[in-house]
């Protein structure tokens, strides 16, 4: 309606000011938050709302400029004769999907062009034995279609004789069961079987997680966040191999992005915990310029039954490693401080690193990083549960 100069204003019109102007901030905030389908240059962004289908979301997603299937973990082998505690290791194993600038139109590959220029596939794969103190690593680059790939339809990636498959491709079960073979050039193997004891864990907002505040910093989340494991390994020493018979528990991410950092975020402090209470705890800390940590920061309970909760956290810095190969300064115990969402009651618990050398130069991929096996204590001191703790952008900007 329009009211005529000389016709006297409807006087509720005063009042149907702020609540339209407060409805028009609504409308332009839903708008600014909603994300691009694209990034600028042409590939998927995630989007609020997606309904998750598996197995096909196991699998890769080549639309997305960025994806990594990654899995931590800690072993348990026999004691040796006369000792009273059984062997520990930590593991690592992460297989990398990288896409080229042609992938995003879906162009297909000139036969003259480079072969494989879709997608890069990047892995890496680590063992610390904590007895010791030895730290093995290492990595492979290649090309799509030379020696590695991955599946679409299901979990199935290699890189090489590395490989990560769901034991049944078809299983579209919560808690299916996953088989891993890696190793460490000459010095090590393993043959895993991973059974998930907790349902996936969609992280974020229905697996839509949120890295800062440009809209296309974003990725979907999936986690097994505890993972039975049992096999072997198998280690070189100068007294010849060994086949060890291991068990223990696992943390699966699968990362699906295009973007991982907004502007001013040079990398990030992350954290998962297993507790003895079988209860587990997902942290990253997006670290700007200055040290300080990006609001996009989160920390996630999930408890027994596989529920998640969101709170606050403080990170305190209690000492720092050096490496003799990068110089980069890593932070080494960490304390954390949240709340307890059982209780309602502040908590406190220190990570604290087996052993100190666990950097992965990246020879290869071109990012240094510290990735390694951890202890978790509490207020007392007391062991209550196992970590992996990875550190990025202290040898360099991180970028993505």
């Amino acid at each position: 309606m329009v009211l005529h100069p000389r016709h006297p204003r409807n006087p509720r019109s005063k009042l149907r000011r702020p609540f339209l102007a407060a409805l028009v901030c609504l409308v332009t905030a839903a708008f600014a938050s909603t994300p691009p389908a694209t990034t600028v240059d042409g590939f998927s962004v995630p989007q609020p709302g997606h309904r998750f289908v598996f197995p096909r979301d196991h699998g890769s997603h080549p639309d997305f400029k960025i994806e990594w299937w990654y899995l931590t973990g800690h072993l348990f082998a026999a004691a040796r004769a006369g000792d009273a505690s059984p062997r520990r290791f930590g593991f690592q194993a992460t297989f990398f999907r990288q896409a080229g600038p042609r992938a995003a139109t879906g162009t297909a590959p000139d036969p003259n062009s480079n072969f494989g220029s879709g997608h890069l596939f990047l892995a890496h794969m680590a063992l610390v034995d904590v007895e010791t103190g030895r730290f093995l690593h290492q990595e492979r680059l290649n090309r799509e279609g030379w020696d590695a790939a991955a599946a679409t339809e299901t979990l199935d990636v290699r890189n090489g004789n590395w490989s990560l498959q769901l034991a049944d491709p078809g299983d579209a079960s919560p808690t299916p069961t996953l088989r891993l073979h890696g190793g460490i050039h000459a010095d090590a193997t393993f043959t895993l079987t991973l059974r998930a004891d907790k349902p996936l864990v969609l992280f974020g907002e229905n697996g839509l997680s949120r890295k800062g505040s440009d809209p296309t910093a974003a990725s979907y989340y999936l986690t097994f966040t505890r993972l039975a494991v049992a096999g072997d390994l198998t280690l070189q020493a100068e007294r010849g191999a060994e086949t060890l018979r291991v068990t223990g528990e696992a943390w699966m991410d699968h990362e699906i992005s295009s973007s991982q950092l907004s502007a001013g975020q040079v990398g990030w402090d992350w954290l998962s915990v297993q507790f003895k209470d079988r209860r587990e705890l997902m942290l990253y800390r997006l670290r700007l310029r200055d040290g300080s940590a990006d609001p996009a920061s989160t920390l996630t309970w999930i408890d027994a039954a596989g529920r998640t909760q969101r709170m606050p956290f403080t990170w305190e810095v209690l000492s720092r490693w050096t490496s003799p190969a990068t110089g980069a300064s890593y932070p080494a115990r960490i304390r954390i401080a949240t709340t307890d969402p059982a209780s309602g009651q502040p908590v406190a618990f220190t990570a604290e690193p087996l052993v100190a050398a666990q950097e992965l130069p990246g020879t290869l991929g071109g990012v240094p990083y510290w990735e390694g096996a951890c202890r978790i204590r509490d207020a007392a001191g007391n062991e209550v549960g196992s970590a992996y703790m990875e550190l990025t952008g202290y040898a360099k900007d991180l970028k993505l």
